[in-house]
């Protein structure tokens, strides 16, 4: 007799998802799903608004990246009214390190997040503990000191998103060509020598590779599982400079495969000439491809692990995240990384690199540099723009098209987690035939090996629900006993 297997909700991530496994009467896994089972709408309801709206009520979509679809939104702007890259127009360059410090302090603060409060546990105490240790609250126990660094270390990355953006959640700073506020030179002593119940910028570099330690020590320990669990393989994806190498905020799209050779390389205003999405019946997710590959050879992974892959080098101003690269490549020989558990690798180097970068920033003078908005020709509107950035979890992309008075008719979000549905789904099944497969007696730890796969991803399900054509109405009744009586759907 066959069986099917639910996880719901998946815990530890943000948005809504579950997980089904279907055994066959030998246990054996016949099938495993990630299901994203909500649905947000954003791309519909901000028609009909100004476009300079945009920024500001598209970052509500989540409360975690919402500085990278801020910035994603204030790019496309810029291409709308004639100042974006795709005019030709370059960047005031203290608008952009403005821009660019936001972002980082963003990246510091959400990887944080995820690896300490979310990734950590399992780390320190295994898949299967028990679930009320394997928590926020466990590691308050376990190590309370640890715990203090790390509300330290979130609590700076959030003060760098309030001194930009006003607020540590939703605030404004990015307009159309530039932004409308600066960082003063106090602002900037404040973050670097901390004071006030500030920590220092030297003790929040100190605190990141304390986080890379902890792995380091984790993986020494767990060698064989680390390296076996959930390699999956798949194309790796990131923006990158004109070196080739990671670019958080701009620059053209690489795609590498597993022996790193470049497969394609483009500007991102041309995404869409090069990606396609499927869709599923089980999912409000979509499922992006290389037109070029087709659906299952062109899927692609973002985020840390997908950026690693890509980059050969961090730039000179971020020594210590250069060493953690190098020995990060070596690992594999220099072929990229498959091991669904080396994101937490990557992404604890990525906290370390965020720190370097925004050190630089706040002692590059130009910081304080003047015009900060540029001021668009009469006749540069285009009404139509394309931005994107490297998010925390990966590549997102943000398309806006607007009529001549400046009102939104055209939105598309590609997000990363969107990008990584494929090879998440991957990890799922390949969690689930390496834990579940055949076993007479499923227990809640293999249940949560599941889980801590999806959770490498670190996904932003709210972020990536989508729709094609209109959205299911399901309205089921049952009676007391538990037993369906009645469904309707519209």
């Amino acid at each position: 007799m066959s069986r099917k297997l639910v996880i719901d909700p998946v815990t530890r991530v943000e948005g809504h998802g579950k997980v089904t496994i279907h055994l066959d009467e030998n246990n054996r896994v016949t099938d495993a799903r990630l299901h994203v089972v909500e649905f947000r709408g954003f791309e519909k309801f901000i028609q009909g608004h100004p476009y300079w709206e945009a920024p500001m009520l598209l970052q509500r979509i989540c409360g975690i990246c919402f500085v990278s679809h801020h910035l994603c939104g204030a790019k496309a702007l810029d291409d709308m009214i004639g100042t974006g890259c795709s005019t030709g127009v370059q960047m005031l360059p203290a608008a952009e390190k403005v821009r660019r410090l936001a972002h980082y302090g963003q990246q510091l603060q959400s990887h944080a997040t995820a690896y300490f409060y979310l990734i950590v546990p399992e780390m320190l105490f295994g898949m299967d503990a028990p679930p009320e240790q394997r928590n926020l609250l466990g590691l308050v126990e376990a190590n309370p000191e640890m715990v203090k660094r790390v509300v330290a270390l979130r609590k700076w990355g959030q003060e760098v998103i309030r001194t930009v953006l006003g607020k540590r959640m939703h605030g404004i700073n990015s307009v159309p060509g530039g932004v409308n506020k600066g960082v003063s030179i106090a602002e900037r002593d404040r973050l670097l020598r901390g004071g006030d119940g500030l920590i220092s910028m030297d003790q929040v570099i100190a605190y990141a590779r304390e986080g890379l330690e902890m792995f380091y020590d984790f993986h020494e320990k767990y060698r064989k599982e680390v390296d076996s669990f959930a390699v999956v393989p798949a194309l790796n994806m990131s923006l990158v400079d004109e070196e080739g190498n990671v670019d958080y905020y701009h620059g053209r799209i690489r795609i590498v495969d597993q022996n790193k050779a470049i497969i394609e390389e483009f500007d991102y205003h041309d995404y869409l000439n090069h990606f396609s999405e499927a869709t599923e019946e089980w999912s409000y997710m979509k499922f992006p491809y290389l037109k070029a590959l087709g659906r299952e050879a062109g899927a692609v992974r973002v985020g840390p692990l997908g950026r690693l892959n890509v980059t050969r080098r961090y730039g000179d101003d971020t020594p210590l995240a250069q060493a953690a690269l190098e020995r990060f490549h070596d690992y594999t020989d220099g072929k990229a990384n498959d091991m669904t558990l080396h994101t937490n690798w990557a992404r604890a180097i990525e906290i370390l690199h965020s720190a370097e970068l925004i050190k630089a920033l706040l002692n590059d003078p130009e910081l304080q540099d003047e015009p900060l908005v540029m001021t668009p020709a009469e006749d540069a509107w285009t009404g139509e723009g394309i931005g994107v950035v490297e998010a925390p979890r990966g590549t997102l992309l943000h398309h806006y098209r607007a009529d001549r008075e400046g009102n939104m008719t055209f939105i598309n979000l590609v997000v990363a987690t969107t990008q990584n549905n494929a090879v998440m789904n991957r990890s799922v099944c390949s969690v689930a035939s390496e834990y579940l497969d055949g076993k007479a007696e499923i227990t809640e730890g293999m249940m949560n090996a599941i889980e801590v796969g999806i959770r490498a991803y670190d996904p932003c399900l709210s972020c990536a629900t989508h729709a094609m054509g209109q959205m299911p109405l399901i309205v089921s009744v049952y009676d007391t006993g538990g037993e369906l009586v009645n469904e309707r759907t519209r």
